[in-house]
């Protein structure tokens, strides 16, 4: 696209500058000419030299001048002649040339078409139509990865993951903030929740492993069509969230598996403090200790079980039953009734949420 976008460009500047005008590619290929002749031909000391020197170059009769700013240039102008006018010739066309592409990449870049999606920038009557324009497969399922980089490195996010995906036909990598990295990968066929979540883990790992990256990675639900991974961002979002508050240990965290975290999350902080007074009252839960808040969590990570619990916890089975009963008198609720166990792990739940979001007065 980018050589038949120069190469009209030059066409109708031939007439106004009368000397040979051209781009050549990274490997030094002329790409677009106002001599049709010379396309396809290399240009290897340019391009060698291009490498090492800055964005202005005279060599073989000919300046040169990169397009864009970047450090790594794709590609070059040249205009025939090494004197002034050459080069204020090569910086307007690299000027015109890369404005020219920006445009062309903002209007037609499947990235930028995906961005405008998930975040909401496009109106779905319009996605179908761009869909068209892009030949973009609109029923491919696909989900959201969002990756939060934890700590600094030396590559930037966004190389990082699209070091990973480079297919930019299929995987499409998003940067959406100074250290979130979104990640819209087409699914292939039997792609259940488990391998989703298997491939994340993998992403993780490879990130820390080639890049000593720290993240998390939110997973949303499948978009089984492309107007539905705004959906699926949104829910990747709510994932980093929750899993913020309530999954502190995991760096994989998957709508899906949210459980009654989603809901405590989307409740009124009011509401929330409603519940814990009518749950808890005389603030009865702030006068348990940490060891007895222990007891607790190992008690139902152990499914209510005495004889497990006691095992993990190194104390006699008698000693975890007092405990058991002396959480009975201060809150009102026995943990071996399971009606009592849930009320208990819900406005524990619901303790840890208000104090990431406290009631203001």
């Amino acid at each position: 696209m980018a050589n038949r976008l120069f190469q009209g460009i030059i066409h109708q500047m031939t007439d106004a500058v009368d000397r040979t005008l051209g781009v050549i590619d990274e490997t030094g290929t002329v790409i677009a000419c106002s001599e049709l002749v010379k396309i396809g031909e290399t240009r290897q000391e340019a391009r060698d030299e291009m490498s090492y020197s800055s964005s202005v170059l005279c060599v073989g009769g000919y300046t040169y001048r990169s397009i864009g700013s970047g450090a790594k240039w794709e590609y070059a102008v040249f205009v025939e002649g090494e004197d002034k006018m050459a080069d204020k010739l090569a910086s307007i066309l690299s000027i015109s040339l890369s404005n020219i592409k920006n445009l062309y990449d903002e209007k037609y870049d499947r990235n930028s078409f995906i961005k405008n999606i998930i975040l909401d920038n496009i109106l779905p009557s319009d996605i179908y139509i761009k869909s068209k324009e892009l030949h973009f497969d609109t029923d491919e399922p696909r989900v959201v990865f969002l990756i939060k980089f934890l700590n600094k490195t030396e590559v930037l996010p966004f190389d990082a993951v699209q070091n990973i995906f480079p297919d930019k036909n299929k995987d499409y990598v998003i940067n959406v903030g100074e250290h979130d990295i979104v990640l819209v990968k087409e699914l292939g066929a039997g792609s259940d929740n488990k391998k989703i979540e298997k491939l994340a883990k993998s992403i993780a790992d490879t990130l820390n492993a080639e890049f000593f990256a720290k993240v998390t990675i939110g997973i949303g639900t499948v978009a089984e069509n492309i107007k539905d991974l705004a959906r699926s961002y949104k829910e990747a979002q709510v994932a980093l969230e929750v899993g913020k508050v309530f999954d502190t240990e995991k760096n994989i965290i998957s709508y899906e598996n949210l459980g009654i975290g989603r809901l405590i999350y989307q409740l009124p902080t009011t509401l929330c403090e409603m519940f814990l007074q009518e749950v808890f009252k005389d603030g009865s839960l702030d006068n348990l200790d940490r060891e007895t808040l222990l007891t607790i969590q190992c008690f139902f990570e152990n499914n209510l079980n005495v004889s497990e619990t006691s095992r993990k916890l190194f104390v006699h089975r008698n000693t975890l039953v007092y405990r058991l009963e002396k959480i009975r008198k201060l809150t009102g609720l026995d943990l071996r009734e399971f009606d009592h166990a849930i009320t208990f792990k819900v406005a524990l739940m619901v303790k840890r949420y208000l104090s990431t979001k406290p009631v203001k007065y």
